[in-house]
């Protein structure tokens, strides 16, 4: 048997006291022991602020990244031992998939995410710049850096592995140490991966720290850089986010919390449909996944009201062939809850809702599988909802396991009306083949909803399901949900980010920055700016070519090589008629291609390869005479991490014999670095 200890200030503690034994959800047998969590929580957080933080804050982005993306490789490396320990927990392998490689993923995910969208810097640059003045002397820049707290992340049983990773992967992007509190029932599992992570030696010193235990009176020494996210009962939630230290120093806290999901089948979905069918199979699906112990499991099942009896047989025959049982056996579909007490309140929950419904699906008792009579099973239940009215118990009573509801509707608006009357959930889901249905219902349900699957026979092949949060898209919702965001790619990263809105000369801000912005200074000298390796060039190095007129030949010569013969380049009268023009114009594509023309040069060199351009705007007609220059500006520049070459972002300005700007637009490059 397991005893569990925490990792606090760079060692691991065990706890003293109070012992609470941890049993297998299946068999009943001891796993683990479990102790009071005796440690100076004021030193933890002091701990993270001063060792973690720096040394976290003191690499970039990418860096960061990578250090992801080493740390989910060694993680990966070692899932089986998290797949030996998951048995125990009640979930069987296909349910521990979404929980170890599941968590995994997320950290390669956001490996990945932080390399593409994030800057080479420990800078995060919001947005454009904000001018505030005419002559573009004074101008305001919005940019992102990290807290200089600590984030807090108190986590649910249900997923103990990954809960804390797809806390952790955007927590340690941002450069934010953490302090990871998991739920006891399943402690051991998140304990095990932690101590692989510790062992990797990937992550500084003080940037993890783990409280396997209570958290004393650790919210009373948290300070207004620090961050708290809680994962669980909405009761629980709510204490926490009114702690009096949390109030008075205006602590972040993000909440996911219990959530009524919704899935609704369209009018259109008759029995015998393919969306029919495939509503069915979710709905079956996220009640026996991890024996429904998920926040985004279904609860509510809004279907017509003509179809009602037909999803009862169809929910009923489904269930039927699951096979309940240990965990551990390849042929068991769905195991048992947690542990014998959430099975007790999963079925008292039951008993609430049958005070306004009927159970209809399964029995509201223990359940013995497999011979093992001290585990802690229960058999998917279904409850046709007599009572649909605002308060009634299916609006307001989550049983925390494999139950649902079914409610009938007349129409659409009733649909929506019932979806809303969750008060806020994680996530709903739409079947219907009618693409105007689906309009009507998504944006119908959407101010209530953190997230929303529209499922239909094209889709679903492809389709994540309902119950699965993705490292791309926001996991949270309003309300009863929590109010709260999480996932939602670099938008995640941003929560344990400050927002400064900075003010001053473009100049100054551009040093700040490390990006040049415009109405900065630039510097213009007599080497080429394409042959200066990634190392010589500096931000505001810049080129000012010579000019070309445009001639109605090179009009109609593009127009002839490249088939484009839209009629503002061919036609005289036509293009004079069109509001935007005065007559025959040159393409927007040719002025692009003559700019290149311009500041190109030709011969090899430390730039490599040009890779894309980005913003290009055609911000005035160029017409044959007109004579047009380019400034070309170096912006941005991004190392590649143990790479032999950078990204270097051009500014590009065209502009014509009046010094109009005709098109404007970034060049992006690839570029030696120093031979």
């Amino acid at each position: 048997m397991l005893t569990l200890e925490s990792y606090a200030l760079g060692a691991w503690q065990r706890g003293a006291g109070d012992e609470r034994i941890l049993r297998h959800a299946a068999t009943g047998e001891p796993v683990a022991v479990l102790g009071r969590a005796e440690l100076d929580f004021a030193a933890m957080l002091e701990h993270g602020r001063a060792r973690g933080g720096p040394a976290l804050r003191a690499l970039t982005f990418h860096q960061r990244a990578l250090m992801l993306k080493a740390l989910a490789g060694y993680l990966m490396d070692r899932k089986e031992t998290y797949y030996a320990l998951s048995g125990a927990t009640g979930a069987t392998r296909t349910d521990a998939w979404i929980d170890v490689e599941g968590g995994i993923g997320t950290l390669f995910a956001y490996a990945g995410k932080g390399r593409r969208e994030l800057p080479n810097d420990t800078v995060y640059v919001d947005g454009p710049t904000e001018p505030l003045s005419k002559d573009g002397s004074f101008v305001g820049q919005h940019v992102c850096t990290p807290l200089r707290g600590v984030a807090v992340h108190i986590n649910a049983y249900n997923f103990p592995c990954w809960g804390i990773l797809e806390k952790l992967a955007p927590t340690l992007l941002a450069g934010m140490p953490a302090i990871i509190k998991p739920a006891s029932q399943t402690a051991w599992l998140t304990e095990r991966m932690f101590r692989d992570i510790v062992e990797a030696g990937i992550l500084p010193d003080g940037s993890i720290q783990l409280i396997c235990g209570g958290v004393g009176d650790l919210f009373d020494h948290l300070d207004e850089q620090d961050v708290v996210t809680f994962t669980g009962s909405a009761s629980t939630g709510r204490h926490l986010r009114q702690h009096p230290r949390i109030a008075a120093r205006s602590i972040r806290f993000n909440m996911e919390a219990d959530s009524l999901n919704a899935a609704i089948l369209g009018p259109d979905a008759a029995p015998g449909s393919a969306e029919f069918d495939l509503f069915i199979r979710e709905v079956a699906r996220e009640m026996t996944v991890k024996c429904g112990q998920k926040c985004t499991a279904i609860r509510r099942a809004i279907v017509p009201s003509a179809h009602v009896e037909a999803v009862t047989q169809a929910l009923r025959e489904r269930l039927a062939r699951v096979r309940i049982g240990d965990p551990d056996d390849d042929t068991t579909r769905m195991g048992p809850l947690v542990a014998v007490d959430a099975r007790d309140d999963v079925l008292a929950q039951v008993s609430r809702l049958r005070a306004g419904a009927e159970l209809v699906i399964g029995d509201a008792a223990p359940f013995q599988a497999d011979g093992l009579a001290q585990g802690a099973f229960v058999r998917p239940m279904v409850l046709l909802a007599d009572d649909t009215t605002i308060g009634a118990p299916v609006h307001e009573v989550e049983a925390f396991g494999p139950v649902a509801s079914i409610l009938g509707y007349a129409d659409l608006d009733e649909a929506v009306e019932l979806a809303r009357r969750g008060a806020g959930s994680l996530v709903g889901s739409v079947f219907t083949g009618d693409d105007d249905v689906a309009r009507a219902l998504v944006l119908g349900c959407a101010s209530h909803h953190g997230r929303l699957l529209v499922v239909n026979r094209e889709a679903a092949p492809a389709s994540t399901g309902h119950g699965s949060p993705l490292p791309g898209l926001v996991h949270g919702g309003p309300g009863r949900a929590g109010g709260g965001e999480e996932l939602g790619g670099i938008r995640a990263v941003m929560h344990y980010m400050q927002r400064s809105a900075l003010q001053g000369s473009p100049s100054t801000l551009s040093r700040v920055c490390n990006v040049w912005l415009p109405g900065a200074r630039r510097h213009e000298d007599s080497v080429h700016p394409f042959r200066k390796s990634f190392d010589e060039l500096a931000l505001g190095d810049c080129l000012v070519t010579g000019a070309r007129t445009v001639t109605l030949d090179d009009v109609e010569h593009f127009a002839e090589f490249t088939g484009d013969t839209f009629y503002a380049h061919m036609d005289e009268a036509a293009a004079a008629a069109n509001p935007f023009f005065e007559g025959r114009v040159a393409h927007g594509y040719f002025v692009v291609s003559i700019a290149a023309g311009l500041f190109v040069d030709p011969a090899p060199g430390p730039v490599l390869a040009n890779y894309g351009l980005e913003h290009l705007r055609f911000l005035q007609p160029v017409y044959p005479g007109d004579s047009l220059r380019v400034t070309l500006t170096c912006k941005q520049k991004t190392a590649r991490e143990g790479g032999d070459h950078g990204e270097v972002r051009w500014d590009t300005t065209v502009v014509n014999q009046d010094g109009a700007v005709v098109a404007q637009y970034d060049v992006l490059t690839l570029v030696a670095r120093q031979a």
